[in-house]
């Protein structure tokens, strides 16, 4: 018989809105939808450290050690589906409702079972089509490492659950559909303060974020005073600032979620390459040909994607 024990997870839930109503039209077609879409979220599951336990019909459930990653992956799941779906009819579009808790479970073999499950099924369930909802437990460990807004739900009534579970939804976009009505109970909790969504450019930094970019700063500045104190006709510190400012963009790119993060890094370098050319000038743009390379990874990148 397989080992039983219990630990600790993220349990992440998803499943298709209107997927009846989908098969119902077009059954080939939404089930050729729903396997690209489920290869889509299972590659952004595992390259978030997360392991997909079992799918059933329109329905998948994958858990992560990390719940700052299962939170990332939902929303690159959304964001990646995004662009799927506005390549399809209104009416054919497969949009996917996830729920994230973190929470106590059973496991026994590639399973896992309890309330820890039974509460994220239940917060996807609630999800608008095409959004995330998060207990408060995941709440609590990812509102100041990922860059999304939040909106405070209430408490989701579940079964075999005594006290409600206080729930909130992920903003990710504009294209956000209003969460449907849920049992809710329990008096209203007091609302954290809006945050831009990060798809709107408008996210304002963590506040680890903010302190490594203050930080950087101060050693920019403090390299440039330097270098304007002791001058000797040779401005060496544009080369420690350079790579200053990849590191705080390398930083900026760990949390956003608006373009691919290993395209973006590889944009990144590709400006490194060429601020060193810029600055080492002789007459000669010999970065164009790693920037070459570079633009071509990037090519290939954004073709498998399609």
């Amino acid at each position: 018989m397989s080992e039983t024990r219990r630990k600790l997870t993220t349990i992440f839930c998803a499943d298709v809105q209107d997927y009846t109503r989908l098969m119902g039209t077009d059954e080939e077609g939404t089930l050729a939808s729903l396997k690209r879409c489920r290869e889509a979220m299972g590659r952004l599951i595992e390259s978030h450290g997360g392991r997909v336990i079992n799918t059933w019909g329109d329905g998948l459930i994958a858990d992560f050690p990390s719940v700052v990653e299962a939170v990332r992956a939902a929303v690159d799941t959304q964001n990646e589906l995004a662009g799927f779906n506005a390549r399809r009819p209104a009416d054919g579009r497969m949009l996917f409702r996830i729920g994230i808790n973190l929470g106590d479970v059973i496991v026994e073999g590639d399973d896992i079972y309890g309330d820890g499950v039974n509460i994220a099924a239940r917060l996807q369930a609630s999800a608008a089509a095409g959004g995330i909802v998060i207990s408060s437990t995941v709440y609590d460990q990812v509102r100041n490492k990922v860059a999304v807004g939040f909106e405070f739900l209430g408490s989701l009534m579940v079964k075999n659950v005594d006290e409600g579970v206080p729930s909130y939804a992920v903003k990710i976009g504009d294209a956000r559909e209003e969460t449907p009505p849920a049992e809710r109970s329990g008096p209203a909790r007091p609302q954290p303060a809006p945050v831009m969504a990060a798809a709107k450019a408008e996210t304002t930094p963590a506040p680890g974020g903010r302190r490594l970019y203050g930080v950087l700063g101060v050693i920019a500045a403090v390299l440039i005073g330097i270098n304007l104190l002791s001058w000797q006709g040779v401005f060496w510190a544009q080369f420690p600032v350079l790579a200053l400012a990849v590191i705080a963009a390398l930083a900026w790119n760990r949390d956003q979620i608006l373009f691919n993060r290993k395209v973006t890094s590889l944009a990144i370098l590709a400006l490194g390459l060429a601020g060193i050319n810029l600055f080492t000038w002789t007459g000669q743009f010999w970065a164009v040909w790693p920037i070459l390379g570079i633009a071509a990874l990037m090519g290939v990148r954004w073709s498998m994607r399609r």
